[in-house]
């Protein structure tokens, strides 16, 4: 079955004002989501797509992103956006997003891209995507346990996002905020062992039992943990391995801000990322990855980045950082907040990767 066989491309130009009309670019398409939730309304475009509830949109950019969510809403988008629906009696429409936001279809959706600094695939590719499919009469069945699947993993990201919500109101509620602070501020610098230190430029290959992790830019998650793409340095040098405790900030790209505590093991690290070794005599290293979370560093965040071609924070200034600085004891205090709130945390990532793995053997079998 190819997925031309059962979908088509919708080519509909919008026609009208756009006055409160929903505007959806790629940026409005969450990588990885289902369901498109988010959008733009009465802001400068050249948009003139228009798409329509249970159409799928698909991120013709840089496919690798795995941008794919079936709309609820009627609206207008990108020309970086394929517009997809069902062809009428060839599949179940509720099973649709699911084949198209899927690994199998990306990977395919990459080889087939072309470009240079921002690869392109095009429909006509897609349409040749091979896989196997269900009869329509098994299909709807299959969707209904796919959907109740998805809808169990948003309630799991609730509860997630609830506690996340949870340990920040507890923060403020202690400590401030850096415009309305209850404690100390000092400069990143101040509560460091040394200045900033980027990390290795060597390449990354692939690992091997013995050799160290080398912990890249892209490696780090929004929560702080690492994604399961393990790789070596091809060049290992013990003076850029990490110690218990070292913290690591990203310095450039989307993921400029992003921050890792490492607790153990041998690995190295990158050189898009900057590492600092926290005095002990002002600063525990988890609470400083508490303070990294709240709501004051991500304005420092978006206030202090310089944006150009890749947005960028360098060693300078994450060096004269403003940090929240409690004594130790009221750190402890709410670290033992924190750390409990991160065993819950663990367990519901956990439960939302189960329901993955579950989502993806249905759709494999």
């Amino acid at each position: 079955m190819k997925l031309g066989d059962i979908a088509k491309e919708s080519k509909t130009t919008f026609k009208g004002d756009k006055t409160n009309v929903p505007i959806v670019g790629l940026e409005n398409i969450e990588p990885e989501e289902l369901v498109l939730h988010d959008y733009d309304i009465n802001t400068e475009n050249t948009f003139s797509r228009s798409f329509h509830k249970g159409q799928i949109l698909f991120g013709r950019r840089r496919a690798y992103l795995k941008k794919a969510a079936v709309a609820d809403f009627d609206g207008i988008c990108s020309g970086d956006i394929i517009i997809i629906e069902p062809i009428e009696g060839k599949v179940e429409p509720s099973l649709l997003p699911f084949i198209i936001q899927n690994d199998k279809l990306f990977n395919y959706a990459v080889s087939r891209s072309a470009g240079g600094l921002s690869p392109r695939v095009k429909w006509q590719d897609l349409a040749n995507y091979e896989f196997s499919l269900p009869p329509l009469s098994e299909q709807k069945s299959l969707a209904e346990k796919l959907w109740a699947a998805y809808h169990l993993k948003e309630s799991y990201k609730k509860l997630l996002q609830a506690t996340d919500d949870m340990v920040k109101a507890e923060f403020r509620k202690r400590f401030g905020t850096l415009k309305k602070p209850k404690v100390d501020i000092k400069s990143l610098r101040d509560i460091s062992m040394s200045s900033g230190i980027y990390g290795s430029n060597t390449s990354a290959v692939e690992y091997m039992d013995g050799l160290p992790r080398y912990i890249r830019i892209t490696d780090i998650n929004e929560d702080g943990s690492l994604n399961d793409d393990v790789k070596s340095a091809e060049v290992i040098d013990d003076k850029y391995s990490l110690k218990l405790g070292d913290i690591l900030f990203a310095r450039t790209g989307a993921t400029v801000g992003k921050t890792y505590l490492h607790k153990g093991g041998y690995a190295l690290y990158a050189g898009y990322l900057i590492k600092y070794q926290m005095n002990p005599e002002f600063m525990r290293p988890s609470f400083l990855m508490a303070f990294t979370h709240s709501k004051s560093y991500y304005k420092w965040v978006l206030s202090s980045q310089k944006v150009g071609a890749q947005p960028n924070i360098s060693a300078k200034q994450y060096d004269q950082m403003p940090v929240l600085v409690p004594s130790l004891s009221e750190q402890d205090a709410f670290l033992k907040v924190y750390e409990q709130a991160n065993i819950t945390k663990s367990s519901l990532h956990q439960s939302i990767n189960n329901i993955d793995k579950v989502i993806k053997s249905m759709l494999n079998n």
